[in-house]
């Protein structure tokens, strides 16, 4: 898996583009509780790693990168946070959709980034239709390791390494990209 610190700098730049356009009504006035629900989106997903010791089989349905690292769960959980958090905004408007798929954007950047890493078994992306594993061909991400002891520790920091390049700098171009874009609709 990436790190959820990359995780959580994937969800930001995508909120950022996805501001750049006008938002419908209320929508412009963006949160915190919007921002911790993006970054939640994306980090989430890994829940699935209390399956390793509860003794869920890797490549089950509800193992590491299974369910929880699909398109599906990323259109449930999505619809889960408009609901709860944003219920004044009518199902199917305009400012509903918006956010459902900015949110179903966040959480599916989970699976992605981890396709893009070189380790473990693959992602789930048509969990629970299919359980068949992917990576994306292009595979320049280290592999995060999932205890928070290795994580701290010399191979920990390879992998940051790694997000930094293939992670962060792109965000971070996304998200001065979205500034500039923001700046010069309102110039």
């Amino acid at each position: 898996m990436a790190s959820a610190f990359s995780h959580a700098i994937a969800a930001v730049a995508i909120g950022k583009i996805s501001r750049a356009a006008k938002w419908p009504g209320d929508l412009n006035r963006i949160d915190l509780k919007f921002w911790l629900i993006a970054i939640c989106c994306a980090v989430v997903p890994d829940i699935d790693a209390v399956g390793f010791w509860m003794g869920v089989p890797y490549d089950s349905l509800w193992g590491h990168r299974g369910i929880t690292h699909s398109l599906f769960f990323a259109g449930l959980l999505s619809g889960v946070m408009v609901h709860f958090f944003y219920s004044g905004e009518k199902v199917l408007s305009r400012g509903w959709l918006i956010l459902f798929l900015f949110f179903f954007a966040a959480t599916a950047s989970h699976g992605v980034l981890d396709a893009m890493t070189d380790g473990g078994r693959g992602v789930a992306f048509f969990a629970p239709f299919n359980n068949s594993r992917y990576f994306f061909p292009f595979r320049p991400i280290r592999v995060s390791p999932i205890s928070i002891t290795r994580f701290f520790s010399g191979r920990g920091w390879e992998v940051l390494q790694s997000e930094f390049v293939w992670v962060w700098i792109p965000s971070f171009l996304v998200m001065a990209l979205a500034s500039f874009i923001k700046k010069l609709r309102t110039s």
